[in-house]
Parts: structure tokens; sequence; C-alpha cells
């Protein structure tokens, strides 16, 4: 992505945001390293393809969360400004130095509306957990656990075995805070 911009003489100089980011940079090794196109497979069931206005891709919407997790951002409004404020982040979502940032409520919407009752997370993030192995980028040496919740299932006819990693769950429970604290604060209603 290439932009133009105007330095402090008034000429015209071309600027790469790819030229920016550091070649070391953590967002460069796992955009090298996971194919996110997988995303697409998973979550396109639940978009439709020629109504409303053109849907911003889902592999951007979940890399966005991936960004907010890797980096401890807590709040979907948080998340869009340091998007909008970070060239890596930018980078990584393949964002120019001018493009618009999709707005906190778009974030929110689809993980609240449109993936909320689905396996659409832990589909991404046990695919994305699943190439991270394969790339070394984690093992499996050392279990650590924090409550994982396991709902159980006393009919042995009948085996259901829900796990979630306890850490996304929580993540997704913050981000629903900061919406409902932002609500708060703006006299916005539920």
């Amino acid at each position: 992505m290439i932009g133009k911009v105007k330095n402090h003489r008034h000429d015209q100089v071309t600027v790469s945001i790819d030229e920016l980011v550091p070649q070391d940079h953590f967002l460069r090794t796992v955009d090298a390293l996971i194919d996110f196109s997988f995303i697409e497979r998973i979550a396109s069931p639940y978009y439709c393809p020629d109504n409303g206005r053109p849907a911003i891709p889902p592999i951007i919407l979940f890399k966005m969360i991936f960004i907010g997790y890797f980096y401890g951002i807590r709040s979907e409004r948080q998340l869009e400004k340091e998007i909008r404020d970070n060239i890596a982040y930018r980078w990584f979502l393949g964002y120019s130095l001018i493009d618009r940032i999709p707005d906190h409520s778009t974030i929110s919407f689809n993980r609240k509306g449109r993936f909320e009752d689905t396996l659409v997370f832990e589909e991404i993030f046990d695919e994305t957990v699943r190439q991270a192995k394969a790339h070394n980028m984690v093992n499996g040496r050392l279990l650590l656990s924090d409550s994982t919740h396991v709902k159980a299932n006393a009919n042995k006819n009948k085996f259901i075995r829900k796990a979630k990693a306890e850490k996304v769950v929580n993540y997704l429970g913050e981000l629903e805070e900061a919406v409902e604290a932002d609500r708060e604060s703006h006299g916005k209603k539920r």
C-alpha cells in the first residue's frame, strides 16, 4: 500500500506502509506463518452476499479481534483507536495510512449479533492455534489451565462435551463489559 504524503518542504513523497513496519515485528511473523483464509469458509454462511452494504471481510474483523487479544486491548472503542493510530496494526489488516478503519460498533455487532450463538469463534481460534503449533509458535509441552469449563453429561448413551478456552471467553466478556460501560457513559440504551 502506497500513499502520497507532503513533507515539510511541500513536495510529494511516496510512502509505503510496508517500509514503516519493522521486519522483526510480531505481526509480520503471524502474517507470514498463519494462513487466515480459512476464516472466509467458516464465516461466509453468516453473511448475505447480495443484501445491504458491502460487508467488511470477516478476515479483517477477526484479525482485529486477534490484535485486541494479542495486545491486551480490552475495549472495542479502544481497539478502533489503536488500529487507527498504529501503523503495524494497519499493515496487518491490509489498510493503508489513509484508509478508514471500521467503527467499534461494527466489531461489536459482529461479535454479539452475527456470531454470538455460533461456534465460529471456537473454530477460528482452534484452527489458528493448530497452525501456530505446526510452525512451532506454540507448543504443547506445558499446559496451564485456568478453570476451563466443561459441561457435564451423566447420560452414558449421549456424550456431549463443551470446552472453551477461559482466556478467550474472558476476553469476549471484557469487550462486552466495555460496551456496556461506554453506553452508560454516553447515556445510550442497552
